[in-house]
């Protein structure tokens, strides 16, 4: 056994990189956002479009993805989402040379592309390298800590090269957009020589049986997938939506807090921070604790954040530790949920395919078609923020963390078992 875990540390590690990666490219439209509403005068719902169009892409990719995944196996899958988001970041670079929005939602757009290739391998490989259940859970929660790191990385140094307000333009913006090419660059020679295992990769008589379930069969999947389309939406609409919210002007109809980017790129940042917390608590009591008790208590701790979010009154301010910077106790608890998203995508995912066996796979790729969420619940939260305000926009986020709470409680129960899976 542990001749096997030791030929198993190197791909785990490979996944943990390629988790980094995922996060810091699908963190770009954030700060990006910010950048596009001046330079472009941009509304809170156009800005969004970034992120609808990162992971709009998913919708188109997450089932192909499951195909390429079972009939070419991991190694040769992620090798072509590398190549693919290589461009996607090229493309988006080459958007600030030419001064055009529509350029950059296609990069955003190509990127999502390779962002849903590499998540339909990293998932299924760390849980099953993992051994599924609680153990499967627990790498996943490793590799979500390593995607937080990405995560807090993004806003804070896109934020730091945006500098003062006048000068905001996606050019600004390049020295992130090089890191992430580089990453790509030294992932993509890597993974050449890596030797990856290929437990879902079919054979060709396989691929010719039709089987009389799918993924679809299963209740708890099915509820699941639709867990994951919401929880997405949360994770980026909390975050997002409170940085638009504090580099807004003051005097805009919209009012917002009107602090310079730099100082609301490292406040967002310690959202994402906050969530490598919890996926590291999440990750260190992985093995005792069940995904459906995590989920149970992360949901009903993000619904009274969210809450107090809601009704506090922006006249009550609080200091940031380190920081120093005065905002209001909202954003505190706003940015306080990021230890309440922090496990929701790896407990969902592993309650969503308990049960599953050979339709693992499979579930996964319509996993990643309902990662479209993050781009159509914070495009929904943004019109809702540009017609009745910023912090009631949130009650978006109440509804879909009740959502989640549903599923930890009811939802993710497998009523299917009398299903063959072997």
């Amino acid at each position: 056994m542990s001749t096997e875990k030791k030929s198993y540390a190197l791909p785990i590690a490979m996944m943990f990189a390629l988790f980094f990666m995922i996060a810091f490219v699908t963190g770009l439209p954030s700060p990006m956002g910010v950048i596009v509403a001046k330079q472009f005068g941009a509304s809170n719902f156009e800005s969004q479009l970034g992120f609808l169009a990162n992971f709009l892409a998913y919708a188109f990719m997450g089932i192909p993805a499951g195909i390429m995944l079972k009939k070419f196996g991991y190694k040769k899958t992620a090798l072509a989402a590398i190549a693919v988001g290589f461009t996607g970041v090229g493309v988006q670079f080459l958007s600030g040379q030419v001064g055009s929005f529509s350029v950059y939602l296609t990069g955003a757009f190509i990127s999502g592309f390779s962002m849903c290739m590499l998540n339909t391998v990293v998932n299924p490989m760390l849980n099953t390298l993992g051994g599924g259940g609680n153990k499967g859970n627990q790498l996943i929660q490793f590799g979500g800590s390593i995607n937080s790191i990405g995560a807090t990385i993004t806003p804070m140094l896109v934020g730091y090269l945006m500098g003062a307000e006048a000068g905001r333009t996606i050019e600004k913006a390049n020295p992130a957009l090089f890191l992430a090419l580089g990453i790509f660059a030294l992932a993509f020679v890597v993974l050449i020589f890596v030797k990856i295992p290929e437990p879902h990769m079919e054979t060709a008589t396989e691929r010719k049986v039709k089987h009389k379930h799918s993924p679809l069969s299963f209740r708890h999947f099915v509820l699941g997938a639709i867990a994951i389309f919401i929880y997405v939406g949360i994770e980026i609409g909390i975050p997002s939506t409170a940085n638009l919210f504090m580099t807004a002007s003051t005097s805009a109809s919209n009012a917002g807090l009107g602090i310079d980017a730099t100082t609301a790129g490292s406040i967002v940042g310690v959202y994402w921070l906050l969530m490598l917390v919890g996926r590291l608590i999440g990750a260190s009591i992985g093995a005792k604790v069940s995904s459906k008790t995590m989920m149970i208590a992360v949901s009903t701790l993000g619904l009274l954040f969210v809450l107090l979010a809601i009704v506090s009154p922006i006249s009550i301010t609080i200091t940031l530790p380190v920081l120093m910077t005065k905002v209001p106790i909202s954003i505190l608890f706003l940015i306080l949920c990021g230890l309440c998203t922090s496990i929701m995508w790896g407990s969902i995912f592993n309650l969503a395919v308990e049960g599953l066996g050979k339709y693992t796979a499979a579930a996964s790729g319509i996993f990643m078609v309902m990662v479209c969420g993050g781009g159509i619940v914070p495009l929904f939260q943004g019109f809702i923020s540009d017609n009745f305000g910023y912090m009631n926009s949130y009650w978006v986020m109440f509804a879909c963390l009740a959502y989640m709470l549903f599923y930890g409680l009811i939802g993710s129960k497998n009523v299917n078992k009398d299903i063959p899976v072997e």
